[in-house]
């Protein structure tokens, strides 16, 4: 037997790699699992290119749990190691094996998938170990088996033992506070997060499957009876689709991946965007446009990273641009280290790149789809609204490709692109300013009778809806030149779009400063501020309007964009051209006044949606009682 010591710089670098070499403490296994499969990988290799002219057989990895025994072990067929590469690469903490391997054979086909570069991986099984064993034999001609073993001090022990098996055994013997990792559905759970796509098989355990009778016995119907059959549990798909080609790959195998990474939901994806770059970095995934929800927050984190099949986190903010973080699926890069912190990858020149590189590989992709099929296109239009302006919002390059293909829709359902709307309003929406403004509702249900006043003059009116649309209107009239726009209900018309031409009052200064306190008298001056229009005499009497301006800011204020409250004020509007108006002049007694003015003004906020409760109550009485 042969004792040593592991060469550390310090008495205390043990703890601390016990402790917090991770964070998070399942990390273990992935790191054990992913060395298991580069050991497997480069015995793979080492026989592709005439070094190891063995028998290879199966190269599967066995995850192995013995609960009695409170062990948990790692085994693996690939190289295994000497008594001499365990001094080397086991008691040199931080000397990477993978890494030497990868620059030894640097530029030959097949090295490039070995995936580790960072030697610690090992020592993240003594976060949950009291004991760790390797017990390996190695893939040369003529090495003997040994055994290491460590308890979690820098005292170890090499020893031969019995091993006819090529390869490697980790066993860990878990301690007392992660006994947790003895748990199979725990085991399970790992093993599906971090090793799901690994490339080679990971096997844990046995699961039950249900097949056809091997004796084809039948049931009552005449169907072959499924029995229940206990099968190697593999836990992991080794060849997933963003590892092929495209042309390898038909829609339903798209959309089989999409269910086969979010087994939970049932919708199909809008499309997908296949990711494959070998200059100037690696990058290879698939990007799936769900459909979105209005609800952002639901839609992120669901990007997963992963760095040559081995899943790295589902937090991809600092590899993406924000926006791009609603997107679903898989991004696969080796130049994405495995360990590293957010202020690393922000920094990082290739995680740039990428990012940049996936931009513009998603505004090419819309700006495709756009260009070959607008009818599709806009078929989508409703679940791509949010995204593509989150992303113009977010990302000034995304924004300008965007200016192509980002679609507006009329309350006619006819589909427009911003230039071609403002070819089309520009003759009649064009105000003395020289300005062209753009008319929307964000419910034109709700808002229908200002809808179709807007419709009668000739006018068109755009349908926006979405909690990015205070935002989005604000950047486009930043970013386009002479346009603003306008919900239909916040102005009189005559106000909204503005012409030289102007209408003759039918109210004199004296009939509204007598009007002015009648209503004031009414509403609540607190809330509603009082003002008399010229308008036409076909115009509503009375509306109510809340300024563009403050309403946008309210919006944007809910959104997040803006620190404080809003005062909720809102404008009475009265139409000083209108008979109803006149009649209340004309009309004898003071409390016939207040009747007439309170039934125009409910109205008015009926039309807003703003009568309720109580006050509706008593309009729909009073309404009963004028019939």
């Amino acid at each position: 037997m042969k004792t040593g010591q592991i060469n550390v710089q310090t008495e205390n670098i043990f703890p601390i790699i016990k402790k917090f070499l991770y964070s998070d403490h399942e990390i273990f296994l992935r790191e054990l699992v992913s060395n298991a499969v580069d050991a497997s990988q480069k015995v793979k290799f080492l026989s592709t290119n005439g070094e190891f002219k063995g028998e290879l057989g199966e190269l599967q990895v066995e995850v192995l749990l013995n609960k009695e025994e409170k062990t948990l072990t790692i085994r693996d067929r690939g190289v295994g190691m000497t008594e001499e590469e365990i001094e080397k690469y086991i008691n040199q903490i931080a000397f990477s094996g993978a890494e030497e391997f990868v620059e030894k054979y640097k530029g030959e086909e097949g090295a490039e998938q070995i995936i580790g570069h960072f030697g610690l991986g090992f020592y993240s099984g003594f976060m949950v170990s009291d004991r760790v064993q390797i017990q390996t034999l190695s893939h040369k001609e003529g090495a003997k088996p040994v055994q290491w073993e460590s308890d979690g001090t820098p005292e170890f022990t090499i020893q031969e033992i019995e091993k006819t098996d090529r390869g490697t055994d980790i066993i860990l013997h878990i301690a007392e506070d992660s006994i947790e990792f003895l748990e199979k559905d725990r085991v399970q759970g790992i093993l599906s997060k971090y090793c799901k796509f690994l490339p080679h098989p990971i096997v844990f355990g046995t699961k039950t499957d249900y097949q056809d009778d091997p004796n084809g016995e039948k049931d009552d119907d005449g169907k072959v009876k499924r029995v229940a059959v206990e099968v190697v549990n593999q836990v992991n798909n080794v060849s997933p689709a963003w590892t092929k080609a495209p042309a390898d790959l038909s829609k339903d195998d798209y959309d089989g991946f999409y269910r086969e990474l979010y087994p939970s939901t049932f919708e199909n994806p809008l499309f997908h965007i296949h990711l494959n770059v070998d200059y100037p970095f690696n990058l290879t995934g698939i990007l799936y446009f769900p459909k979105i929800s209005e609800n952002i927050e639901v839609q992120r984190n669901k990007i997963n990273l992963y760095s040559n099949q081995v899943f790295i986190t589902d937090s991809v903010e600092e590899i993406v641009p924000e926006f791009l973080t609603l997107l679903h699926g898989v991004i696969d890069s080796p130049d994405i280290p495995l360990n590293v912190s957010r202020s690393y990858l922000q920094s990082d020149s290739n995680v740039k790149k990428i990012s940049t590189h996936i931009t513009k590989k998603v505004a090419d992709k819309l700006g495709q789809m756009f260009k070959n099929d607008r009818k599709d296109f806009e078929d989508k239009w409703a679940d791509l609204n949010v995204f593509v302006q989150y992303g113009s919002l977010s990302d000034d390059k995304f924004a300008e490709k965007a200016k192509n293909f980002t679609l507006m829709k009329n309350t006619d359902g006819e589909h427009f692109t911003i230039e071609d709307y403002k070819e089309k309003i520009a003759i009649l929406q064009t105000n003395k300013d020289e300005k062209v403004v753009i008319l929307y509702s964000n419910e034109p249900e709700e808002q229908f009778g200002f809808v179709q006043k807007a419709k009668e003059r000739g006018y068109d009116v755009l349908h926006l809806a979405g909690p990015l649309v205070p935002h989005w209107i604000s950047k486009m009239e930043q970013s386009e030149e002479n346009i603003s726009f306008a919900r239909v209900d916040s102005d009189t018309l005559d106000n909204l779009i503005q012409k030289d031409e102007e209408i003759p009052s039918k109210l004199s200064k004296e009939d509204e400063d007598t009007l002015k306190p009648m209503f004031e008298e009414i509403v609540d001056k607190e809330k509603f501020s009082i003002q008399f229009e010229s308008m036409n005499s076909a115009d509503a009497p009375i509306i109510i309007t809340q300024p563009e301006f403050v309403r946008r800011m309210k919006e944007q204020q809910q959104m997040g964009g803006f620190m404080g409250a809003f005062p909720d004020m809102h404008n009475i509007v009265v139409n000083a051209n209108h008979e109803k108006i006149s009649d209340i002049l004309s009309t004898k007694t003071k409390k016939s006044q207040e009747r007439k003015i309170k039934q125009l003004t409910d109205i008015a906020m009926l039309a807003q949606g703003m009568l309720k409760g109580e006050a509706l109550s008593k309009f729909i009485e009073r309404s009963i009682d004028l019939v």
